[in-house]
């Protein structure tokens, strides 16, 4: 395989872990202030991402692929609410585990992940350019 389809290869699976990254982060920060629907019932936990690593047998370059998504099992907050419809019995309601600001910074890192990888696939276009622009 040509080295520069192997660069375009490489930074586009960069991409798309990185895009399914920040798909469950963004699900994530949205059920951030979510509850239970019925009293005692549990909130919505946190979703994790895990990657491995693919090597690509064509171009021998090692690719990157969405492992699995998971589920955070630490614990979840309890804020004391009696008023609240998804209190329990003593008065406390369940709150996801879910740290805004944790979720934040693993947004900021992954957005500039995500950059990382186009800035190289951008490179090898432009590499590709510059060698046709020699060939003529």
């Amino acid at each position: 395989m040509d080295p520069l389809q192997s660069i375009a290869k490489i930074a586009a699976s960069g991409m798309t872990a990185q895009t399914a990254r920040l798909r469950v982060i963004s699900e994530n920060v949205a059920n951030a202030d979510s509850t239970g629907t019925t009293p005692g019932a549990d909130p919505f936990r946190r979703k994790t991402i895990s990657f491995s690593e693919l090597i690509d047998r064509n171009g021998g370059g090692s690719l990157v692929e969405v492992d699995r998504i998971g589920r955070d099992q630490s614990p979840f907050r309890r804020d004391y609410d009696p008023a609240h419809p998804a209190a329990d019995e003593t008065g406390y309601v369940k709150r996801p585990n879910v740290d805004p600001i944790i979720e934040m910074a693993n947004m900021r890192e992954a957005s500039r992940n995500y950059e990382a990888n186009m800035n190289m696939f951008e490179s090898g276009r432009r590499m590709r350019g510059q060698m046709l622009d020699l060939l003529k």
